[in-house]
């Protein structure tokens, strides 16, 4: 009785003692706090304090005056309201971020700075975050876009007709304009009631023509035999802006390949012959990869892991034989191009996102890749050629189509920010004397 006794006792001293050493840890490291309420989640003052660090050591390094602690603070709480709202929006629809893709992120900021890895860790711990933070916070700003994209995305549209104007008010102010340097011979007929001298006039400039398709200099063929005053010149008429044309070119210049005679062209005044010597400004010639895809991605019905294993089940079976068409119109999450059996045309570079460019450039014809993780969800893709392209116009339209949505964007999305706080339950604590703010 005695001995039993006395291991009790010796139990109660040695919980006693934990206690009092908990209470003395508290006394010098005072216990995390919640300092607010959203919804289904709470913040707590060590995330507050790790954020609002980040950002001041961001100002500092930019030379910004910084304001006092105490407003940067609430600031900065108020950000992370709304992240904690959008993140708990993202957890519902399924979103995740794989250490896969985290780990790549990491490596492409690092890479964008210049810096190695070790590198990167170093520079975060000056700024006093830790990896496992600075980790933390890239996911959560991946996730934040990411359903940013989903919901505000759908809700924005540009039309045709915005894109025209956008481009004729560009050109109004002397924007991306091109300009081709031109050399020309003329056969001149003084008189087309003379059929046999216009016809003798015409056999001469198809000579030139194929002459120098052969190989004959455009400028040696102008000095000898144009008609033209810049005749020696080499025909030279120098640079000239596409909406400064002559009538005559207008239609044929911009389609005319680099140091390309064009066809006999007839005027008034003769029978001419055009070649683009050089351009700038808009023009451009890039590859072009005609691709398809399939693409799923996580729903309200459909997690994030139900999803990568549904695209992985798909890239086997086209590995076995399966009709890419086919699976794509029965299991595509795109519906434009799925209807399509997954085609999306001819690509250029810049009109995908990062992850599905970046295995476009690296497939080779007719090779499947995938599975792919993007923003978008899982897409396993596959290129069925590729060609060269001047796609000055194009890129023009995707250029205007781009900003466009830019700014409709950014208005759509603090409008719906404002529509999704005011949904929420929202509860600051940020004194001893608690603050409710239910919104």
């Amino acid at each position: 009785m005695k001995a039993n006794l006395r291991v009790s006792v010796q139990a109660m001293l040695l919980l006693l003692a934990m206690v009092l050493a908990t209470v003395a840890r508290a006394d010098r490291e005072p216990l995390d706090r919640v300092i607010a309420i959203v919804d289904d989640s709470v913040i707590l003052q060590s995330e507050l304090d790790a954020r609002v660090q980040t950002v001041i050591s961001r100002l500092s390094a930019q030379g910004t005056t910084l304001p006092p602690r105490s407003l940067l603070a609430q600031r900065v709480l108020d950000q992370l309201i709304t992240d904690s709202i959008q993140l708990q929006r993202a957890d519902r629809m399924g979103m995740r971020i794989s250490d896969n893709e985290l780990n790549e992120t990491i490596r492409n900021i690092a890479q964008g700075n210049n810096l190695t890895l070790a590198q990167f860790e170093q520079q975060l711990t000056a700024e006093g975050l830790t990896y496992a933070q600075a980790r933390e916070q890239i996911r959560q700003e991946m996730l934040v876009s990411r359903v940013q994209q989903r919901s505000v995305g759908n809700r924005i549209r540009v039309t045709d007709r915005e894109v025209e104007n956008y481009l004729a008010a560009e050109e109004a102010r002397g924007g991306n304009v091109t300009e081709y340097e031109l050399a020309h011979i003329l056969v001149a007929v003084d008189n087309f009631n003379d059929q046999a001298a216009a016809r003798q006039a015409r056999d001469k400039a198809e000579r030139l023509v194929k002459e120098i398709r052969n190989g004959r200099d455009f400028r040696s063929a102008a000095v000898a035999e144009s008609d033209a005053s810049n005749a020696l010149d080499g025909g030279l008429m120098g640079w000239r802006p596409e909406n400064q044309l002559p009538s005559l070119l207008a239609d044929v210049v911009p389609e005319l390949p680099l140091q390309e005679p064009s066809e006999v062209l007839q005027s008034g005044s003769g029978f001419h012959i055009v070649m683009v010597l050089d351009k700038r400004g808009g023009a451009q010639l890039v590859e072009q990869a005609k691709v398809r895809h399939i693409l799923v991605r996580a729903s309200e019905t459909l997690t994030e892991a139900q999803a990568e294993q549904k695209i992985r089940e798909l890239y086997r079976e086209l590995q076995q034989g399966a009709d890419f068409a086919e699976l794509a119109r029965e299991y595509s999450d795109d519906p434009v191009s799925g209807s399509d059996g997954g085609n999306l045309g001819w690509v250029s570079r810049g009109q995908m996102v990062p992850a599905f460019e970046q295995a476009m450039l690296a497939a080779d014809i007719g090779e499947l890749k995938g599975p792919i993780r993007s923003q978008f969800g899982w897409h396993i893709l596959q290129v069925e050629d590729r060609r060269q392209k001047d796609v000055s116009d194009e890129l023009q339209e995707n250029s205007a189509r781009q900003a466009i949505y830019r700014r409709k964007f950014e208005v759509e999305l603090q409008s719906w920010l404002r529509e999704i706080r005011d949904e929420a339950f929202v509860e600051k604590k940020l004194d001893s004397d608690d603050n409710g703010d239910n919104a």
